[in-house]
């Protein structure tokens, strides 16, 4: 009767307040940090990205096509007014564009912003130590297009194959 009892007034206990996850902060994109060298592109095509300070991560990118650069961006990675992570792209030097955290896992970062023309995804993913596999993702003239930009860990200091001194 008393363990009756005891179940009874178990299962109308509320249970116990679980405190909601912490949202991903800068620091847990450190993975991020060093310089990455596009594979199969040109010499001086690759991204490079500053350690976490101060609340955020600056990176840029440059491509590299008959030896003159023709594109680069500049991105940063930094906590919004709202308290959500996200991966702002200042491409060629046009505006920026605001890409929200959707997903963080152990080495994979996924932002989306659904309102913007093209991408629409911007995801970074480490593949083993020395390979980054990021992609940008969306939709282009009514039909699904993803761009992969594959690349592999570099010394920060390694000048490209023809550089001058």
């Amino acid at each position: 009767m008393l363990a009756a009892l005891v179940l009874a007034l178990t299962a109308t206990l509320p249970p116990h307040p679980v405190a909601p996850a912490a949202p991903p902060d800068v620091s847990s994109l450190a993975w991020l940090a060093g310089c990455w060298q596009s594979d199969g592109a040109e010499p001086g095509s690759g991204e490079s990205w500053m350690l976490p300070a101060g609340g955020t991560m600056f990176g840029m990118s440059r491509t590299v096509k008959g030896g003159r650069t023709v594109a680069f961006e500049f991105m940063e990675l930094r906590v919004l007014a709202d308290g959500r992570l996200a991966f702002v792209a200042h491409p060629s030097g046009q505006e920026g564009t605001t890409f929200p955290l959707l997903r963080a896992e152990s080495g994979e970062a996924v932002f989306e912003n659904t309102a913007h023309d093209f991408p629409q995804r911007v995801v970074y993913a480490r593949d083993g130590a020395s390979k980054l596999k990021a992609r940008i993702e969306g939709t282009r003239n009514g039909k699904p297009l993803v761009i992969p930009f594959p690349m592999t860990r570099v010394a920060c200091d390694a000048r490209p194959a023809g550089a001058g001194e």
